[in-house]
């Protein structure tokens, strides 16, 4: 695979995925009482567990993300400056 592809791939997705972790952010802090609404129809939830459960799952989206996007990009970076 040509090495300006896999780049560009890598730094495009990093971007979106970032760009979906921030908007879940936003999301969450500007309409979190209705999220929790709408979620709490399906499951019983306390607040505090709604909390814990999204602030889980955005660390673990956010460490995929740099597993299997930044750290990769960095690995490209790096061979292609000849750093060994």
């Amino acid at each position: 695979m040509h090495d300006a592809f896999l780049w560009n791939f890598l730094l495009y997705s990093l971007a979106i995925n970032y760009g979906i972790l921030v908007f879940w952010f936003i999301a969450f802090l500007v309409a979190r009482d209705s999220i929790h609404r709408l979620h709490s129809k399906w499951f019983r939830l306390k607040p505090e567990q709604f909390d814990a459960i999204h602030y889980g799952l955005m660390g673990a989206y956010k460490l995929g993300i740099i597993l299997f996007n930044a750290v990769p990009l960095l690995a490209l970076w790096l061979v292609g400056r000849g750093v060994s």
